[in-house]
């Protein structure tokens, strides 16, 4: 049966590239006339090991005076990257005696600009890792060897290894969503070819995912990422040493009241999210589902739409169209349903390497703050449980 649906999917309609995927071409490294903004960035290191981010900010009159009119959507990236590490550092620079508030020339540029990009004023995926790093050459790829990061809490290996392998991981997964929206166009124009060529391309893509997470540990230890990295990517919602939340001193819009955001996770990357809808994998609602669904408000806006773009892709039968397309083609084209097979394997092998992460760097270590639980995750929910339920539901989609 031939599905019908609406127009073909077209990845720069989303800010999405074959060759970076989410991640934009290169992000800018440094303001134009932010004096005070590019300095808070480059010293918060040292500022942190010292423990004088609060000091310093506290001192400043203003951080941002104004956003010139001539800002471009690179140069409110780059503010959002810087404003959010600072705001993390302020509050937890003293992890186990958390700031409750934060001053208003913290507060409000933060504030104006998240709203302009369209997510809240916190650490997110977009500001920790898509919009966080530079080329050492810039003549060669986007790949391990050749990328550092722009904005460090502490900094370090560690903490630096970590961050680079989910956006060497965003770099490859570019190739398999452009792979995963050819096959759904495939499946969309019946022409099963290139649908299987699609799903074959997705397949390499994620088999380099696979390969590159499977690198953490090289240069990032759990225990040290437990007591170095994490403490700073805490949000305050669902965290005890936050009950309250955050005030956000000076915001009208809030009216005086704490705010209760997530932290930064990779739960905020859309990698993920679009796999499960593009492949089809339904997940029985859970407190995970609603929490991964809660985490699409922390990601830029078009590439929330692509998730949901790729959700209402169904046939004419109201399924999800690629494995309602490989379903109806089984017999006469059993290399189809092979490929979208092998796509689902990878899917399960990438969660399975991730809930193993997310035991050793988390769940194993030994707690003693409470603003660094390892019953949750940096998001402020349970994981592993759920984690493995989504495995399982993902191993379901190919059960004959």
């Amino acid at each position: 049966m031939k599905p019908t649906t609406p127009t073909p999917l077209v990845l720069s309609d989303y800010q999405i590239s074959p060759e970076q995927g989410f991640l934009p071409r290169d992000p800018q490294e440094h303001l134009p006339d932010c004096s005070t903004l590019n300095h808070l960035g480059h010293e918060l290191p040292k500022l942190l090991s010292a423990r004088m981010v609060r000091q310093f900010i506290d001192e400043q009159p203003t951080l941002l005076p104004s956003v010139p009119p001539t800002w471009r959507l690179e140069d409110y990236r780059a503010a959002m990257r810087i404003l959010s590490f600072a705001g993390h550092a302020y509050v937890w620079e003293v992890p186990d005696q958390p700031a409750g508030t934060l001053p208003p020339q913290l507060a409000q540029p933060w504030h104006q600009i998240a709203k302009h990009l369209g997510r809240p004023p916190v650490l997110s995926y977009a500001s920790y890792a898509l919009d966080n790093w530079r080329r050492l050459d810039p003549a060669k790829p986007v790949r391990l060897d050749n990328i550092v990061l722009l904005q460090n809490f502490l900094g370090g290996l560690d903490e630096e290894w970590f961050v680079v392998v989910h956006i060497q991981i965003e770099r490859e997964a570019g190739s398999g969503l452009a792979g995963l929206a050819r096959a759904l166009n495939g499946a969309v124009a019946d022409k099963a070819d290139e649908a299987l060529l699609g799903l074959a391309s997705l397949a390499r893509a994620q088999e380099a995912m696979c390969n590159t997470l499977l690198r953490m540990k090289e240069r990032c230890d759990p225990y040290v990422y437990y007591t170095r990295v994490r403490p700073y990517i805490h949000g305050w919602n669902n965290n005890p040493a936050l009950p309250n939340g955050l005030r956000y001193e000076g915001i009208a819009a809030y009216g005086e009241r704490p705010q209760q955001f997530r932290g930064e996770t990779g739960a905020q990357s859309s990698i993920v999210p679009c796999l499960d809808a593009g492949l089809g994998i339904a997940h029985a609602p859970d407190p995970l589902t609603r929490y991964l669904q809660e985490m699409r408000d922390y990601m830029p806006p078009r590439h929330r739409t692509f998730i949901q773009a790729l959700e209402e892709t169904k046939d004419n039968r109201s399924r999800p169209v690629l494995s309602g397309y490989v379903r109806d083609h089984k017999i006469l084209r059993s290399d189809l349903w092979t490929a979208y097979c092998t796509c689902v394997d990878l899917l399960v092998q990438f969660r399975d390497i991730h809930i193993g992460y997310a035991d050793s760097y988390i769940h194993r270590q030994h707690q003693s703050l409470a603003s660094n639980p390892t019953a949750v995750g940096t998001g402020g929910t349970p994981f592993m449980p759920y984690l493995q339920k989504h495995l399982d539901e993902t191993k379901q989609a190919i059960v004959e």
